[in-house]
């Protein structure tokens, strides 16, 4: 069974030992993804609709590194500290998956690791036999 890990250079990878993403045959488990910008500070203070499209972009790039696509995708789940803005971070989901329509939860949390994130996102992805 084929195996690829990836990474995004996240600060946090080393810190807490983790990828961005795991790849054990055709299954792909992406990380909890925060909308940290190249440098790895927080990208978009404020704006969870940015915030929101950042984690996809990082969680995209990672799924075609360890050689799937969006389309493999199989469910998100959406950590909010503010439930309320869900509509927001719901426009920037469906910008990326209203085709593709995965099994997706939006849940409010407390806290997330850094007081300016305002989502973190995860993904599961099942790619097709070919």
């Amino acid at each position: 069974m084929s195996r690829k890990t990836v990474s995004s250079n996240s600060p946090f990878e080393e810190k807490i030992g983790f990828s961005r993403a795991k790849r054990i045959g055709n299954f792909i488990a992406v990380s909890g993804t925060a909308p940290l910008n190249e440098s790895g500070a927080t990208a978009f203070h404020g704006d969870a609709y940015a915030q929101t499209r950042r984690c996809l972009e990082i969680i995209q790039k990672a799924i075609e590194d360890a050689g799937g696509k969006l389309e493999d995708v199989i469910r998100t789940r959406l950590y909010l500290v503010d439930v309320h803005r869900w509509k927001e971070c719901g426009r920037a989901h469906a910008e990326f998956f209203g085709e593709i329509k995965p099994a997706s939860t939006f849940v409010e949390v407390s806290h997330l690791i850094r007081s300016d994130w305002l989502v973190e996102i995860e993904a599961e992805c099942v790619i097709e036999e070919e």
